[in-house]
């Protein structure tokens, strides 16, 4: 993988990037999108085991097809590898003609064994930047952070600021037998976001925030229920996005031919008030199926 490079060369010192012109407008389209190990790893590849093989190339241009595709005015990003990887897929699209994203996020895990990163590009320029390793939670006698961390962004939207928080909850893999499934890993993980949230963004102070990313769980899971309401208030909803045949699964596990929905836009009821009706949709078609087991979800928000 040898050879990646970036114009910029002081993306080299920090996490985030900040490109010289924006695109601005009312709509703003939010995606979000699990791209499936962009990175470095032992993987099968056309029927082949391969030790530290990249994302293959086909995969990468179905990724940008999807990208130029939706042209989404933010798309928040996991499974992301080391920066360079960012770096390559921004060249990448400008090669291909866009869509370009003049500002870039790449946080790194705060594990330091985890090499599945969050991202985001976007065309809006960024008001602050804040990415939280520090948010704990208990897990059987021990302190605990969400391995990838949260990465929250703020904008400013026809005058009006909003945030975007990235996150991707842990996965069902565990070796602990005490906790299948890691379940009560990921409720804890997703109480204690939601409890920031509450804190920061209080229901009673208008917030307008969007949660997007990879929650590794159902919708009437606990883990989603965490972020949905507290007895008698209600803190978010999830965004209703379908694909074009009307289904909800963002999530394909071939080993188990499952189909689940993984992937969720939450909002607030003062942020749902600005969804554009209809807007909402799970990307389909062959370069979906072939990018990623995760399908990008995206909606519109006027401002």
């Amino acid at each position: 993988m040898g050879g990646v490079s970036f114009p910029l060369r002081w993306i080299k010192a920090i996490p985030w990037v900040v490109f010289p012109f924006a695109l601005c407008g009312e709509k703003v389209r939010v995606a979000s999108f699990n791209l499936q190990n962009y990175l470095i790893m032992d993987r099968v590849v056309e029927g082949k085991w391969r030790r530290d093989y990249p994302k293959p190339e086909k995969e990468k241009r179905a990724l940008r097809s999807i990208l130029k595709e939706v042209d989404a005015d933010v798309v928040a990003f996991q499974e992301m590898g080391d920066r360079p990887f960012l770096n390559e897929l921004w060249m990448d699209l400008n090669v291909t003609k866009g869509p370009v994203y003049p500002h870039a996020i790449w946080m790194p895990a705060g594990d330091p064994e985890e090499v599945r990163h969050l991202a985001l590009f976007s065309k809006i320029p960024f008001g602050s930047i804040r990415m939280h390793h520090d948010i704990r939670f208990p897990y059987f006698g021990d302190r605990k952070t969400p391995d990838r961390g949260v990465l929250e962004v703020t904008f400013d939207s026809n005058g009006t600021k909003w945030k975007l928080l990235n996150l991707h909850l842990k996965s069902k893999w565990t070796e602990r037998k005490d906790d299948p499934d890691a379940s009560i890993r990921r409720e804890r993980e997703a109480r204690a976001i939601r409890d920031y949230l509450r804190k920061s963004n209080p229901p009673e102070s208008n917030p307008r925030y969007l949660v997007v990313g990879d929650f590794n769980d159902h919708r009437n899971s606990a883990p989603l229920r965490r972020f949905l309401q507290v007895n008698d208030t209600v803190l978010t909803s999830m965004v209703p996005c379908e694909d074009t045949r009307g289904h909800r699964w963002t999530h394909h596990w071939a080993k188990a031919d499952s189909y689940s929905r993984f992937d969720y836009i939450l909002a607030p009821p003062p942020m749902l008030k600005k969804l554009v009706l209809g807007s909402a949709k799970i990307v389909d078609g062959p370069d979906s199926a072939l990018a990623s087991d995760h399908r990008m979800i995206f909606a519109d928000f006027q401002f």
